[in-house]
């Protein structure tokens, strides 16, 4: 008798353990559309360095250390690449537009840029680690040419690329279109653009390669096949003419916060470039990201939102206000009006400086405009916290791109960096240097140790390829 209860307990032991072990693995780690993510490693910050020379706005450009006679020299990216590198940095990140802005030439490169995908590539010649997060636009492009320059890079960086995908704002004129399609319509392209690019790579898996020497057979051509996609938008037969790299799945980036790209990045997204101006932004931003990406069968966690973190650091805060004021000297007053006014379609001129701008002078909230992620980001400002026109004015929607913003010292930077972590407003950030060279050496060489030493950062890679930077194995 005494046998066969302790048979009994011993049986009821084993199920339990597997029990906890069930329940470590799941609260753990997490599958989300085939990928695993590990929590436990996110809980350290997500950071990215983008390749924009933002240092050179304003008059940023015009000092002797700017290095503005190398702007368009790989050497000089890839210098930066290598710095992001030894810092540990998850990835460098190329934004990109498809026009030159004739308007802004007198102060600044106007959107001119090299190829981001082609100064990628150069990178990962001169790169082993880090992650190369290129930009590509699914409203101009065809999604075959994006499938296949995208797993190129892949090849040639060794499982390190990533994809912005962009939904664009301008260029149309580059490329016959007689308007821009609505919100709503490119995004509904983006879908299908992005569904199509994921067939496409998944029509020649790594599988498929055999390259069996003693066979003589290269491939098994029964993993191979055509998508033969036929859609409101795309109609592509394949297969893609590439296999697909052994690292697996290219992260996706996505970098609209409006209603309808909230919903495209919850859905499909592994994070997302967000415009969060301050704490509040950011913290409603992301949980509505947890929620929607819940409600499309995915983690909460699924999508990193990683702000643009616009800084000016420099040894006193007043140099760094002057830093600051130096790159948005162009900037006049009436230039911020018209800003206000290409934003919101809401002309303030007439209003004295102290007025209060309330919710009852916007204009109706669904009348087209440039930028629907920064028109409702001012006007969420206005119904919230009624600002004066000389507050409105001085908005970071206003005089630069709806970033986090920082002017101060390293120490000032990490306790805001610190704020807004423990206030769950971000995963991580895109760093985006501002007023000076010096300014992102004091980010490399003071806070990012400070970081590390915090615990919030890694002191060495863990992983080589982008989907384990960013936790997703």
């Amino acid at each position: 008798m005494y046998s066969h209860m302790a048979q009994c307990l011993l049986y009821f032991l084993m199920i339990m353990r597997i029990i906890i072990i069930y329940l470590y693995f799941y609260t753990t780690q997490f599958i989300d559309k085939g990928r695993l993510i590990d929590l436990n490693e996110k809980r350290q910050l997500c950071i990215g360095l983008a390749l924009s020379s933002t240092w050179l706005k304003g008059n940023g450009w015009r000092r002797p250390d700017s290095g503005i006679e190398d702007l368009y020299s790989s050497d000089y990216y890839v210098e930066l690449a290598k710095l992001a590198e030894k810092a540990k940095l998850d990835f460098v990140f190329r934004p990109d537009a498809m026009y030159l802005n004739m308007d802004a030439l007198s102060h600044s490169p106007g959107f001119g840029s090299l190829d981001p995908t082609i100064l990628l590539a150069s990178i990962a010649r001169e790169t082993k680690y880090i992650g190369l997060v290129t930009t590509a636009s699914t409203t101009f492009n065809p999604p075959y040419v994006v499938a296949r320059q995208l797993q190129s890079l892949h090849w040639v960086s060794n499982g390190r690329a990533g994809w912005n995908m962009v939904t664009a704002l301008d260029g149309l004129d580059n490329f016959g279109a007689s308007q821009m399609p609505s919100s709503e319509e490119r995004y509904a392209q983006a879908r299908e653009f992005c569904d199509v690019v994921h067939k496409l790579w998944d029509s020649y898996p790594n599988e498929a390669l055999l390259m069996d020497r003693e066979s003589g057979k290269m491939v098994d051509q029964e993993k191979i096949s055509p998508i033969d996609h036929a859609g409101e938008y795309f109609r592509v037969k394949g297969p893609l003419n590439l296999p697909a790299h052994s690292a697996g799945s290219i992260p996706l980036f996505q970098a609209g916060a409006s209603n309808t790209g909230r919903d495209f990045a919850a859905s499909t997204a592994d994070a997302i470039f967000a415009a969060s101006p301050d704490i509040a932004s950011g913290t409603e931003l992301r949980s509505d990201l947890r929620r929607r990406a819940q409600e499309h069968g995915r983690h909460p966690d699924a999508v990193r939102v990683l702000p643009g973190l616009y800084f000016f650091l420099a040894s006193t805060r007043d140099e760094a206000r002057e830093l600051h004021r130096e790159a948005h000297a162009h900037l006049s007053t009436d230039r911020r009006y018209q800003a206000v006014q290409s934003i919101l379609g809401l002309d303030i001129r007439h209003l004295p400086m102290d007025q209060r701008v309330t919710a009852d002078v916007l204009p109706d909230a669904d009348q087209p405009v440039r930028s629907r992620t920064h028109a409702d980001l001012l006007r969420r400002l206005i119904v919230e916290q009624q600002p004066t026109v000389e507050e409105l004015l001085a908005r970071p929607e206003v005089v630069g791109s709806a970033h986090w913003v920082i002017v101060g010292t390293v120490e000032d930077a990490l306790k805001d960096i610190l704020a807004w972590h423990e206030a769950g407003a971000m995963d991580g950030f895109i760093a985006l240097p501002g007023g000076s060279r010096q300014s992102m050496q004091l980010f490399f060489d003071e806070l990012m140790p400070l970081l590390v030493e915090r615990g919030l950062f890694r002191s060495e890679y863990t992983g080589s390829i982008l989907s384990e930077h960013l936790g997703i194995q």
